[in-house]
């Protein structure tokens, strides 16, 4: 490559945007993954989302379920903290695949954390409820100074209130 040129190599596409090579394409045309966290021993996950996740049009729940959440499964991680941030619309469809994630992750939970206002709509919505927990309490804007075992243990706690456990 000439060292004057730009680095370009690897970068996807969305829409008009460029997405820098540290978000993973998951097979989502719109939406893009990065696994910050995970902690095999605790059965804890936390992936960030950035774009759009379209049920409706490219099934993307599948691919999130078959490409990233299976295999994650399998090695023992049941507790998935989804952060929405930059999850900037969600078109749900069938529950399906929502209620085979979250029945894989009985002992655990999937979780969207700081979801858009729009998005939690849409998530109600679709009645999606059941299987993922989101809304105001799942609200928290110092993630990212937060230590990731801590953060995935205080939601947990959140949670295991809320069931009143």
């Amino acid at each position: 490559m000439d060292q004057g040129a730009p680095e370009r190599e690897g970068y996807h596409r969305m829409y008009d945007f460029v997405i820098h090579p540290e978000w993973d394409s998951i097979g989502c045309e719109t939406l893009y993954v990065k696994l910050l966290f995970a902690d095999y021993d605790q059965g804890f996950a936390i992936v960030e989302l950035l774009g759009e996740w379209n049920d409706v049009v490219h099934n993307d729940v599948m691919e999130v379920k078959r490409r990233l959440a299976d295999p994650m499964i399998l090695q023992g991680i049941q507790k998935f903290l989804l952060l929405a941030d930059n999850l900037l619309n969600f078109h749900g469809g069938e529950e399906d695949y929502y209620a085979e994630w979250a029945e894989d992750c009985e002992a655990g939970w999937i979780v969207f954390l700081n979801a858009r206002d729009q998005v939690l709509q849409d998530l109600r919505a679709v009645r999606l409820t059941p299987y993922v927990w989101a809304g105001e309490r799942y609200r928290y804007s110092a993630w990212r100074v937060q230590d990731p075992l801590a953060l995935c243990q205080a939601v947990d706690e959140l949670i295991q209130k809320q069931l009143g456990a």
